[in-house]
């Protein structure tokens, strides 16, 4: 069995920076997704492709991380990390951005 990496992106890595003091635990629930990064379900739409882990904080609320799998290459780069209002909104404005720039 070989894990995935769990890469974050820029502004992912902003993101993980605002939840301090949760920021371990938070990095913690992440990084479940380098033994099974189809934890989190599908989501549909725009964002076709792309899955949602739910996780979270004792104290802080329900978060989540949006990302997409490559199994190909055993990569899961996470895009969007935060609390789930408003959250897809923004994911489809950094993904957007990231298949303009060839990124993605």
């Amino acid at each position: 069995f070989e894990r995935f990496e769990v890469e974050l992106t820029r502004d992912a890595e902003k993101d993980l920076k605002r939840f301090l003091p949760w920021q371990v635990r938070a990095t913690r629930a992440i990084a479940r997704l380098e033994n099974d990064p189809h934890l989190g379900h599908p989501l549909r739409g725009s964002l076709r492709g792309a899955r949602s882990l739910e996780f979270s904080l004792k104290g802080s609320g329900v978060y989540r991380a949006v990302y997409v799998v490559f199994d190909d290459r055993r990569v899961c780069p996470i895009f969007i990390i935060g609390p789930h209002e408003n959250i897809y909104d923004e994911a489809e404005r950094r993904i957007a951005a990231l298949r303009r720039s060839g990124q993605l």
